[in-house]
């Protein structure tokens, strides 16, 4: 069983309902005991980087999301799931200290500049450019197009973990793997055929790895 980590973020049931059409076992689920005995994890995540931190934190998940980590399950972040796992968010009101996240991965999450001449947030359909050899790329066409909805962006410290990146005013780190994470800010239950061989692929990973 895969579990889908539940904190109050949204999304939840568009992520389960896409490992659903895979025949995979899946569950939403706020008990520790059930995440920590999954065979996988998905962390994901949609709204704030304070209220998502915080509400990780209420629910006691910060310290299972590490746990799993730790223990070497295998882990997808997604969208606000793959920003938390990093030392800090810029997502805070002017004049307020940065937002802690997770710190599994050092870096930081940035505010796309006002005036860099297009319109944040990224919304819609952008190709990626996959940087290294990645279990959950695997198959996928050259420069695939995938969905994203974000008005930060990671950047990563250690560039050895970056998989995949996407331009928009810049480049930016859209995904990373670092032996059993995979964490992406794209949308891939709501990225086509695309979306559904990531999907795919982290299954496989999970089941045949």
């Amino acid at each position: 069983m895969i579990a889908i980590i539940d904190y109050d973020a949204g999304n939840l049931r568009s992520v389960q309902k896409a490992y659903e059409h895979m025949g995979v076992a899946c569950k939403t689920t706020s008990c520790h005991e059930e995440i920590m005995k999954a065979d996988a994890v998905i962390l994901p995540g949609v709204g704030a980087f304070s209220d998502c931190m915080q509400n990780l934190t209420r629910k006691g998940m910060d310290g299972v999301v590490k746990a799993c980590i730790e223990m070497g399950k295998p882990f997808l972040g997604i969208c606000l799931g793959f920003q938390m796992l990093f030392e800090y968010s810029e997502e805070h009101p002017e004049g307020e200290p940065d937002v802690k996240g997770l710190g599994i991965f050092k870096g930081c999450v940035r505010r796309f500049p006002k005036d860099m001449g297009l319109k944040v947030p990224h919304m819609g359909w952008n190709n990626l450019k996959l940087e290294k050899d990645c279990p959950i790329f695997s198959d996928l066409p050259e420069n695939p197009f995938v969905y994203f909805v974000h008005s930060y962006y990671v950047e990563a410290a250690d560039r050895s973990i970056v998989s995949a990146r996407v331009e928009y005013g810049r480049a930016v780190d859209a995904a990373i793997s670092s032996g059993n994470v995979y964490a992406m800010q794209f949308h891939p239950e709501k990225s086509g055929e695309a979306g559904l061989k990531i999907i795919q692929n982290f299954v496989k990973a999970v089941y045949h790895s």
